[in-house]
């Protein structure tokens, strides 16, 4: 009996993907063991359990693997304890359903193992007596609380009122930091925007907003004004009062997932705008960041600042005051390529081009190389429509196909983390640019039209697929981040071998 080595080799990688995915969650789970066993007072190793536990797992091994796993096994109760018994660190808030902190933290540094601290305003004062977390961040609504809670604070949280940054000295004292108004200041640096003299619109009055006046005032800026829907320049008046702002930054939760559509202000009223910013980071382009860079406006979002004050933070816990307060270039070389690789990670892979160029196939290689999970907005719009797209086209016409495809390409474009095949003609709807480009790597696969599959494609069979790629191809190439020009493959490996190549060339890493 012969195999197919390729095949074989697919099958290893994806079982390698699982194993990844479980190790993940074992790590994760032995962490929270730890935490939860310092809540207690009690030792986090234990031997007799380990013991216990190896022998069963010896027991139940099969025949292939039996003489391995305690070799195995060994290994992970290692590395398990010495998560275990890492300092540890979190996020302190109230409900935090999802938070990109403890990935940035791991990715900072392993110094420490870093958790979700969820907890109610009448539990602060016993989690900050508790001595299990070496310190922690905190989130939106303790900011404020955390200040009144610590003995000591740096300048930024004195002059802001907010600490985000706790943490617990050997000396027995509680320091609070301010580490927002520095991420907000390399987010504005790494984008090139200067607020040196410049006149400053601040879109909100919350702990965010308190940290960008701060940091607007150490880089010099001109003027700092904020509005808000209660204050004395509110969203009626502030285009007459503000009509010179040269910089607005958003500090309010508007725009944010999963209500992506929303926008505070009007761009076009400000006559001297120069730079939109938006604190906002999921998702990565906001609504007021694709409608600046629409103007020809600079932009800057809230994924940058986020990794730096958390690069910020992370100084603190390892007692590194140094290095916390003196932030080099090779640092912010450091906190640029975790904004990088994280960006990556959160955004889609959405590929787009011609009906039957290969998108699904692209898409689910894609997804079997990465474990991410692979959305076909056909069969997504099939599902939930109860008929093909081809069937409504056929029977209702294209316009009622292109309203109910925006609808699905919704649903799934403001997501995070997947790997998207679209319709061919998703590019013919405007409406639809936003999605697309809010929260993915927009791919463009442009194969030769000689090629195109066309069985099921009533579009491509009634105006040619010739109208139909003079009719789309800039808006292709317009939405597209990287654009995939590949030609005819016997192998389907090969094709993306290809494909991949082209990818890593445009900056995207798979």
């Amino acid at each position: 009996m012969s195999f197919d080595i390729n095949e074989l080799r697919g099958e290893i990688d994806k079982i390698d993907l699982e194993l990844l995915d479980l190790i993940e969650k074992r790590m994760a789970v032995s962490r929270k063991i730890g935490v939860s066993k310092r809540e207690r007072g009690k030792e986090v190793y234990d031997p007799g359990r380990e013991r216990v536990k190896l022998e069963a797992l010896k027991a139940n091994a099969g025949f292939e693997s039996s003489g391995y796993i305690e070799e195995i096994y060994e290994t992970i109760f290692k590395v398990s304890k010495a998560h275990q018994e890492k300092p540890c660190f979190g996020l302190l808030g109230r409900t935090l359903a999802h938070s990109y902190s403890p990935q940035i933290h791991s990715l900072l540094t392993d110094a420490y193992s870093y958790t979700i601290i969820e907890r109610e305003e009448d539990e602060l004062e016993e989690l900050f007596k508790s001595g299990v977390y070496g310190g922690f961040n905190v989130t939106i609504p303790y900011k404020r609380n955390a200040f009144a809670m610590c003995d000591v604070t740096d300048k930024a949280a004195t002059e802001t009122g907010s600490v985000n940054t706790v943490v617990f000295g050997k000396d027995g004292k509680t320091y609070g930091y301010n580490t927002d108004y520095y991420g907000f200041m390399y987010m504005l640096r790494a984008q090139g925007i200067d607020p040196s003299g410049k006149s400053c619109l601040v879109l909100g009055t919350g702990g965010a907003a308190s940290a960008v006046n701060y940091g607007l005032q150490t880089m010099n800026a001109g003027s700092v004004r904020n509005c808000d829907l209660n204050t004395e320049i509110n969203y009626t008046n502030v285009y007459d009062i503000c009509s010179d702002a040269q910089i607005i930054v958003n500090c309010t939760p508007v725009g944010m997932y999963p209500k992506v559509d929303g926008i505070v202000i009007d761009l076009d009223r400000f006559d001297n705008l120069e730079a939109v910013c938006d604190v906002v980071y999921n998702p990565s382009r906001t609504k007021i960041l694709q409608e600046a860079g629409k103007r020809g406006l600079k932009t800057a979002g809230g994924l940058a600042m986020l990794v730096a004050q958390a690069y910020k933070s992370s100084r603190f816990f390892v007692g590194d005051i140094e290095g916390a307060e003196k932030i080099d270039a090779k640092a912010e070389e450091i906190i640029g390529r975790v904004v990088k690789k994280l960006e990556s990670q959160m955004r889609n892979i959405t590929v787009i081009g011609m009906p039957g160029c290969g998108k699904s196939l692209l898409a689910n290689m894609l997804a079997a190389r990465t474990g991410r999970e692979m959305i076909d907005l056909d069969q997504a719009y099939t599902k939930k429509f109860g008929e093909t797209p081809a069937e409504t086209i056929t029977q209702k016409g294209e316009e009622e196909f292109r309203n109910n495809e925006s609808e699905v390409a919704k649903e799934y474009l403001i997501r995070s983390g997947l790997i998207i095949s679209c319709g061919g003609g998703i590019v013919t709807k405007e409406r639809n640019d936003f999605y697309l480009k809010c929260n993915s790597n927009v791919i463009y696969l442009d194969r030769p039209l000689s090629m195109l599959a066309h069985d099921d494609r009533p579009l491509s069979a009634s105006k040619g697929v010739e109208t139909l790629y003079a009719q789309r191809k800039d808006r292709y190439e317009a939405l597209a981040d990287i654009r995939v020009e590949l030609d005819r493959f016997e192998d389907r490996n090969d094709f993306f071998g290809a494909a991949v190549a082209k990818l890593n060339e445009g900056g995207l890493t798979v």
